[in-house]
C-alpha cells in the first residue's frame, strides 16, 4: 500500500470508552476514511455510526465481509479480543488491538503465535513507548536501575457504568480491575527496563471502596535482583476522566527522577543539582502519536512499535500478580 492511497479504517467494539482517543487523531491523517463501526449493541452502534457518517454493523465479521477494511482498530470486551484477533489474522486484515488483548497470558500466547507465524501486523497501543518520559527512563537506565515507583489513581469505578461499559467491572469480561487496566502501561515500562528476569514479589488488592467484583485498588511489587518496581493503581480519584492522582519516581546510578504532574519531570543528580523539564507523563496525550505512527507504519509496510507478542511477558507479570494477591472480592 502506498502512502498516497486512501486507507479504509474500521472500528470493532466501538462502544469502548477509548473510541474517541482514536477517532480524533484519525481525522487529522490525510487520506484516511473511517468506513464502518461494529458493536453488538444496535442502539449504540447506530448512533455512533450516524454521528461519524459511516456504516454500522452489529457483527464485525459482516463488517469485514462487506467493507473489506484496510486497517481495523479492535476495542470491545477483553473476553472477546482473542476471537476477534484470530479472525482478523485469518482474514489478513492488519489491526491495532487495545490492551490487554485478552484475559491472561495464555490467551495472548495464542494470538501472538499466529501473528508471528503469518508475519501479521498486530499493533498494541502501549502508548508510553511513544513518549518522552519513556525515552528519558531508557536513557537513564544505562546507569543501572535501582528503584521504580508508579502511583496512578484514576477516576471512580462508576465512570465505566456511565460510559455504558459496565463489563469493565466484571472479572469474567475484563479479567480484573485497575491492576490489569491501568497498571498494564507500568508493567510494560518495568519489563522494558528490567527484562525477562522480572518477577512479581508481592501483590495486594482490594475492592473496599466500591464493592464491585474487580479490585478498585492494587499495589504490586516487581523485582529483578535487588532492583524493585512498585505499581499502585486505583479507581478512587473523584475527578473528571483523564485527571489522575499520580506520582512517579525512579532511582538510577547517578540520578533521581520524579514526575510531579502530567507535564513536568524533575531530575536531581547525586551532587544535589536539580532541573525541571517539560514532559508528558500520562498515557492520554500519546494516543494521538500512536495513531499517526501506526497508520504510517501500515502504509509503509513496517512493523508496529509494539505488537501482540510484546504483551506476552507483560501478561506473565499480570498473571503472577493476581495469583499472589488471590483477591477474594465480595460485592456488596
Amino acid at each position: 500500500m502506498t502512502a498516497q492511497s486512501s486507507l479504509k479504517v474500521a472500528f470493532i467494539g466501538a462502544s469502548h470508552w477509548h473510541l474517541f482517543l482514536y477517532l480524533e487523531p484519525l481525522r487529522e491523517v490525510a487520506d484516511v476514511d473511517i468506513v464502518a463501526m461494529s458493536d453488538p449493541d444496535p442502539q449504540i452502534i447506530n448512533d455512533l455510526a450516524r454521528k461519524n457518517e459511516c456504516r454500522a454493523f452489529t457483527d464485525y465479521r459482516d463488517l469485514c465481509a462487506v467493507m473489506r477494511p484496510d486497517f481495523v482498530i479492535v476495542l470491545g470486551k477483553h473476553s472477546e479480543m482473542v476471537e476477534t484477533a484470530l479472525f482478523l489474522i485469518g482474514e489478513g486484515i492488519p489491526f491495532a488491538i487495545e490492551k490487554p488483548c485478552g484475559l491472561d497470558q495464555q490467551q495472548i500466547l495464542e494470538i501472538a503465535a499466529l501473528a508471528q507465524k503469518k508475519s501479521h501486523f498486530a499493533a498494541v497501543p502501549l502508548v508510553f513507548r511513544h513518549g518522552d518520559y519513556f525515552k528519558r527512563l531508557q536513557d537513564l537506565s544505562v546507569q543501572g536501575v535501582h528503584y521504580l515507583s508508579f502511583r496512578f489513581i484514576a477516576g471512580l469505578a462508576s465512570r465505566y457504568i456511565n460510559a455504558k461499559c459496565a463489563w469493565m467491572l466484571d472479572p469474567v469480561t475484563a479479567g480484573g480491575g485497575c491492576n490489569i487496566n491501568l497498571g498494564i502501561h507500568f508493567y510494560d515500562i518495568c519489563h522494558c527496563l528490567f527484562g525477562d528476569e522480572a518477577e512479581v514479589k508481592s501483590a495486594s488488592m482490594s475492592n473496599a471502596a466500591w464493592g464491585y467484583p474487580v479490585e478498585d485498588y492494587a499495589l504490586v511489587s516487581i523485582g529483578r535482583g535487588r532492583a524493585l518496581c512498585t505499581i499502585e493503581t486505583g479507581y478512587l480519584f473523584p475527578a473528571p476522566t483523564n485527571h489522575f492522582d499520580m506520582h512517579y519516581s525512579a532511582r538510577f546510578g547517578q540520578d533521581y527522577l520524579v514526575a510531579h504532574d502530567p507535564e513536568t519531570i524533575e531530575m536531581t543528580n547525586n551532587d544535589g543539582k536539580s532541573q525541571k523539564m517539560a514532559c508528558q507523563t500520562t498515557n492520554v496525550p500519546h494516543y494521538r502519536t500512536f495513531v499517526h505512527d501506526v497508520i504510517r507504519r501500515v502504509r509503509e509496510g513496517k512493523p508496529p512499535l509494539a505488537s501482540v507478542p510484546d504483551m506476552v511477558p507483560i501478561m506473565r507479570l499480570v498473571d503472577q500478580s493476581y495469583r499472589l494477591a488471590n483477591p477474594r472480592l465480595v460485592a456488596r
